[in-house]
């Protein structure tokens, strides 16, 4: 496995479009986050499933050149040497947040240190245009990356619970939010 600094985080150019979807892989579904609002402060609890499955978001079809040379928005890609292992996808939010629409790194070179250079790299974008913090959403049964955001400073700032009413494996979306200081 190569270090952490060996990795080359790249804005989006016409020619990387083509290693977009190369990171979208399939992750492991282990457990389930239950959240609790009381006092007006959000906790939750773990719950691990007896068995694990795996799963993988299907691929987004967008404009990807909306996303090159743009104030409010982007994607940057994560490289070792011309293999890209990941990828974040980020626009300036109407609440002065920076929303991350994805993350994603390859499954071979996660907890490589590739998420964190992408996080990163997202938050260096977010400061640049005086945002307050970041923001993203996940469902409550993907703990592994529940789990990767509280290591990363993130904190639960809400739950939804009809959001997702067309899935039946999810029971609520997350809110997760990282205020700069």
């Amino acid at each position: 496995m190569n270090s952490e600094s060996n990795i080359i985080i790249a804005p989006l150019k016409p020619e990387l479009i083509e290693d977009i979807h190369k990171t979208n892989d399939y992750f492991m579904l282990f457990g389930r986050v239950v959240p609790s609002l009381q006092s007006g402060k959000w906790t939750y609890k773990e719950i691990l499933f007896d068995e694990a499955r795996e799963t993988r978001f299907p691929d987004d079809k967008l404009d990807w050149s909306q996303y090159i040379n743009r104030e409010d928005r982007a994607l940057f890609l994560a490289y070792i040497n011309d293999t890209c292992l990941g990828q974040i996808r980020i626009v300036k939010d109407w609440n002065h947040f920076c929303y991350i629409e994805n993350i994603a790194a390859k499954k071979e070179y996660r907890g490589s240190g590739v998420g964190k250079r992408l996080l990163h790299k997202a938050e260096e974008w977010a400061k640049q245009r005086k945002l307050i913090g970041m923001s993203l959403e996940t469902q409550d049964d993907n703990l592994g990356a529940c789990r990767f955001y509280v290591r990363h400073g993130f904190v639960l700032g809400g739950a939804d619970t009809l959001k997702q009413s067309y899935n039946p494996h999810i029971e609520t979306t997350l809110y997760w939010y990282k205020v700069f200081e």
